[in-house]
């Protein structure tokens, strides 16, 4: 299973092996990690899922579609050149090793 690590603001890491076809969120709500709030439970309309992907990572990640890149306007903590939504992140065998920081706040 590809590994994802989830980093929160304050530097704390948290590792999980995730089923191929499941999202970065929702592996994060079963495992409880904090930081991802997922309001709406995965259906791209609330952006509190938001994340910054490893800068050197983006290229692992699928294409940003645009419903995902309209909702990224809206985050509560500022929007980046890395900024996804973990809901729109479904785990690939190449995402393996995905590195993912949590934001400062999601409401």
């Amino acid at each position: 299973m590809p590994r994802v690590t989830y980093i929160d603001i304050a530097g704390n890491e948290k590792t999980l092996d995730i089923p191929v076809g499941t999202s970065v969120m929702q592996a994060a709500v079963l495992n409880g990690v904090d930081g991802i709030v997922a309001e709406c439970g995965g259906s791209c309309m609330c952006a509190t899922c938001h994340v910054y992907v490893r800068d050197d990572q983006l290229a692992m990640t699928p294409p940003m579609a645009e419903d995902e890149d309209a909702m990224l306007e809206g985050t509560a903590s500022p929007r980046r050149p890395n900024s996804r939504l973990s809901c729109q992140l479904v785990v690939s065998p190449e995402m393996d090793g995905l590195v993912v920081y949590t934001p400062e706040t999601q409401t």
